[in-house]
């Protein structure tokens, strides 16, 4: 299985927390997770992912790959984001998704039906 990571936005901490109590009553696409963390470093991302693999039954050390491989491979993004958190102050916070390619394929072809 293969998996994708990226840093989608700041938010502010309950419009977060409301964001996942809605997906929690509505059905969701199985693989698809939006997690949050208050910084923007490496050890935070792969510490608020630690739990979704075992919620999807994903391996943990491909999944922590994905996100180490995000990471090296897009300083400029992270910069940013780490700026716009920054910026955004304390009650915000980073908001990332890691999902299953197919899962993800399947979440985006649904919105554009």
């Amino acid at each position: 299985m293969k998996y994708t990571f990226d840093i989608v936005g700041v938010s502010p901490i309950l419009n977060f927390f409301a964001h996942q109590q809605q997906t929690l009553q509505k059905p969701q696409n199985k693989g698809v997770e939006y997690i949050a963390t208050h910084k923007c470093t490496l050890d935070a991302l792969i510490e608020s992912v630690e739990p979704v693999p075992r919620k999807w039954g994903w391996d943990q050390d491909e999944v922590v790959g994905t996100v180490i491989d995000f990471w090296v491979n897009n300083s400029d993004s992270v910069r940013y984001w780490k700026i716009r958190l920054n910026d955004a102050g304390k009650e915000n916070l980073l908001v990332a998704r890691i999902a299953d390619i197919m899962a993800l394929k399947a979440e985006f072809e649904h919105l554009l039906d």
